[in-house]
């Protein structure tokens, strides 16, 4: 795994954070809560090792979690070994990542985006359609130097999104936008004022995470200008939803 990535695991343990994490037997081991997979997934300590799995499954089950691993660049061998005790890949993640700078270039139109903690009931309800609840927004509270983000457009409410900063690197997540105001850039707004936000508390990169399978987004984040740096994936032998 390259140092930047190395980095990037790290902001996103620290900007999307489990609720306890121990590190024990060779594996980081996370309890979620019902935050989802990133907050409840065990990794190996040291990329590229295969420490004992049977202990894993075994601290993740006393924890009242389902067992479930993500998988990251340099874990292949840990991947084939799960692959053969029959656990399933699930989830694929992109990873991007550019320069905050890069999203600086264009204004943001008045009363479109607004960074705001304490979330606001609205964007409670805006994350709520998208299954962003109350354990997330748990999660959320976590985190140390964060922001809301909540946008408007067409002069209503149009979509919520989440950052934080780690190490001088931003990573926007809880992205959602109502149904009837997506494909007009909403999207888009909300990670111009997340990059806004964040230079203007000293960070010199952002990060966002996207499933391959969401297409738009990926599409979103590419036309940006964001870099695809790497890649992620989990295995579980029950399908959760995320």
């Amino acid at each position: 795994m390259t140092a930047e990535l190395q980095q990037i695991f790290h902001t996103c343990d620290a900007t999307w954070p489990a609720a306890r994490q121990i590190v024990q037997d060779g594996w980081t081991l996370r309890e979620g809560q019902g935050g989802g997979k990133r907050v409840s997934a065990a990794t190996a300590t040291l990329p590229g090792t295969l420490p004992d799995i049977a202990r894993a499954e075994a601290h993740m089950q006393a924890m009242g979690q389902s067992a479930l691993f993500m998988i990251r660049p340099g874990d292949q061998t840990l991947d084939h070994r799960l692959d053969a005790l029959g656990y399933c890949v699930v989830d694929p993640v992109n990873i991007y990542h550019m320069p905050v700078a890069g999203l600086l270039d264009v204004p943001i139109p008045r009363v479109t985006a607004f960074c705001i903690w304490e979330p606001l009931a609205i964007m409670q309800e805006i994350w709520a359609k998208g299954g962003i609840g109350p354990a997330r927004l748990a999660v959320m509270e976590r985190a140390a130097l964060k922001t809301g983000i909540l946008s408007r457009w067409n002069e209503q409410p149009a979509g919520a999104a989440f950052a934080a900063i780690h190490d001088a690197v931003a990573m926007v997540h809880a992205v959602e936008v109502l149904p009837h105001q997506r494909k007009q850039g909403v999207a888009g707004w909300m990670m111009r004022a997340a990059a806004k936000w964040a230079d203007q508390q000293g960070a010199h990169s952002i990060t966002v995470l996207c499933t391959k399978a969401n297409t738009g987004a990926n599409a979103l984040y590419s036309g940006l200008g964001f870099r695809h740096v790497g890649h992620y994936h989990y295995r579980t032998k029950t399908l959760a939803k995320d």
